[in-house]
């Protein structure tokens, strides 16, 4: 065989040889990665398995936020809302220098403040810039951005690039012959590309349209107090979840929602307040509160059934701005303070003397207030008085002589079905129930003071003004009412006898007229009927009333007298700067009579203007 023919042979034969051998080589590898795939497939990652692993890796949530309920007043007007709003967020590293003249425009800024306000946020590295917020679905700027987002301008970017060193260079640098410093080029590349760093983010407002004349009533969101925290279970609804997983045996969908919890928006509340009546009462009290340098003002306007139409304090800052919050200016001194209420509650000592004989209440009733007594200052040259001039004259040593003639235990009980020491029950959070000493730990200064407001017991102003309910209903108390559908925490308790309470009524329209303390809340066409009272401030933390002549004044009042329909307690802390009737430049000492029967008369004449039911008296 000749030496080419040999060489073929060899050559046919290898190849046989190779063939096979790159067969088995493959056979091997097969096998070899199906070991490894079932091996990964049962491989655990710290307690799971790679296969448990990855499907996790396809597992997300999904949060569906639950939209707060709305609070809304008696006749459906929204007193807080959950708005749905956007905002603009620009991650300042980001966004290129030649959009900012068109992002200035969309944004409705000056170009100028827009590229300062991005360059001292790019300096410290700002990601998150809420450069617009609270933006209506309907505000052009939403619209302006989402054109901006889909436009493509030329953006060029200037790149430093390393110079490359010839390789001569590098050899001789290698062999230390030669030193070769690094030097840049600056490179500038351009191409059309979208604008970076620009979101248009869901956002939610809490808005308060009626501003700070319900502030203290309402509270703010996330702030504790008011109706918001109280009734934050309601409103607040509950957040859903759902899970997204991958479903590999579902059909035309990759992802299968399980839910987690159920999404539940929150539920509306509604009021008994009435927002006319309450704007009304709110303006009166500011109006006031700046008018005699007061430090606060609150009042309380209720229906005859208990229900609450109007109830303000001042000062009081809008919710609306959420730059500021002072608690103080949040807190509900209507429920949240107690005070010595003073003469406001003599009717009540006429009324239970009345209504076991005591008392006839007639003109022809005459008590000799000429007598020195004990705890109690003589008022005026006053020798023989009527229980109507005491009334009229919120005379205390005519109120002592009265009381003189009631056991403890009677005046006690009344009191107790008045409802002064219990819980009203409508914010319980902030609620304050006041005190009314038991009977038995009472001495003679306690008897006598508590028939003028002083002494054993401190109320809030809610309860002095569900106690004048009486004139409203015939002798009765109703509970009060603030949210439409709750349940109350009491009953309607008969405190005194409709004859009674109609005589009394009547002799407290003696109290608003020229020759009243309350003078100056008389409103001309309408019969008013109230009582004044004004008490000494106690220092706060201290048994002693304030030294430097600071006080409380109040007014409560109903109107019309007979079948009333508004309810009105008025109270003043400290008023300081008071002046006689018809003489405006004349100063005299804050009572009742010149300040808080102020309020009461310029926010019912505003009331009563706008409700056609009540009609003018002729001649009033």
């Amino acid at each position: 065989m000749t030496k080419k023919r040999l060489f073929r042979v060899f050559k046919v034969q290898n190849f046989w040889i190779r063939q096979g051998f790159i067969k088995y080589l493959f056979v091997f590898l097969f096998l070899g990665f199906a070991f490894r795939i079932i091996s990964i497939n049962q491989l655990n990652a710290g307690e799971i398995s790679l296969q448990e692993k990855g499907v996790k890796q396809t597992i997300s949530k999904l949060k569906e936020t639950a939209r707060r309920g709305d609070i809304l007043d008696r006749n459906n007007e929204v007193l807080a809302s959950s708005l749905i709003l956007k905002k603009v967020n620009l991650d300042s590293t980001k966004v290129q220098l030649e959009y900012i003249p068109m992002l200035a425009d969309a944004l409705n800024m000056p170009s100028k403040r827009l590229r300062e306000i991005l360059a001292k946020k790019r300096k410290i590295g700002s990601r998150h810039l809420i450069i617009k917020k609270n933006l209506l679905l309907t505000d052009p700027i939403i619209s302006n951005i989402r054109k901006l987002q889909k436009e493509r301008i030329k953006v060029c970017k200037i790149e430093k690039k390393k110079d490359k060193v010839k390789l001569l260079d590098k050899v001789l640098s290698a062999l230390k012959i030669k030193t070769i410093q690094t030097t840049y080029s600056k490179i500038s590349d351009c191409k059309k590309e979208k604008i970076a760093g620009l979101a248009l983010q869901q956002d939610s407002y809490r808005s308060y349209p009626k501003g700070a004349s319900l502030a203290p009533l309402l509270g703010r969101s996330n702030r504790d107090s008011g109706i918001e925290t109280e009734f934050n279970y309601i409103l607040a609804g509950q957040d859903g979840k759902k899970q997204l997983s991958y479903d590999q045996d579902s059909q035309g969908s990759y992802f299968n929602p399980n839910t987690i919890s159920s999404l539940k928006h929150g539920q509306d509340i509604k009021l008994t307040i009435d927002a006319k009546i309450q704007f009304h009462a709110y303006t009166a009290i500011k109006n006031a509160v700046k008018k005699h340098e007061a430090n606060s003002g609150s009042a309380i306007i209720l229906m005859p059934n208990g229900e609450v139409l109007a109830m303000v304090n001042y000062p009081a800052d809008d919710p609306n701005d959420r730059s500021i919050y002072n608690a103080e200016n949040y807190r509900n001194r209507v429920l949240s303070d107690m005070v010595e209420p003073g003469s406001t509650m003599k009717p009540f000592t006429m009324l239970l003397a009345l209504d076991q004989n005591k008392i006839t209440a007639t003109e022809n009733e005459c008590f000799d207030v000429t007598k020195h007594m004990k705890y109690v200052k003589r008022q005026g040259d006053y020798t023989c008085m009527t229980v109507k001039k005491i009334l009229q004259k919120s005379h205390n040593q005519g109120t002592v002589i009265v009381s003189e003639k009631l056991n403890e235990e009677d005046t006690y009980n009344t009191w107790n079905k008045l409802g002064f020491g219990h819980p009203l029950g409508l914010i319980p959070r902030i609620e304050n129930s006041g005190i009314l000493k038991h009977f038995a730990s009472w001495g003679l200064a306690d008897k006598r003071t508590l028939s003028f407001g002083y002494g054993p017991m401190n109320t809030n102003l809610a309860q002095l003004a569900r106690a004048y309910l009486v004139f409203a209903n015939q002798g009765a108390v109703p509970p009060l009412k603030l949210v439409k559908g709750a349940n109350t925490v009491a009953d309607t308790m008969q405190v005194f006898t409709p004859k009674s309470t109609k005589k009394i009524a009547q002799l407290l329209d003696s109290v608003a007229s020229n020759d009243g303390s309350g003078y100056w809340s008389d409103i001309k066409g309408y019969n008013i009927a109230g009582k004044t009272g004004t008490a000494e401030m106690k220092i706060k933390g201290k048994k002693g009333y304030s030294k430097d002549g600071a006080i409380r004044t109040f007014f409560t009042g109903f109107v019309p007298v007979e079948n009333p329909k508004y309810i009105m307690a008025i109270r003043l802390d400290y008023p300081k700067k008071c002046h006689v009737r018809n003489s405006p430049n004349k100063k005299r000492p804050c009572q009742g009579s010149n300040s808080a029967a102020i309020v009461f008369q310029k926010a019912m004449t505003n009331i009563l203007s706008n409700d056609k039911s009540i009609k003018l008296m002729a001649g009033k």
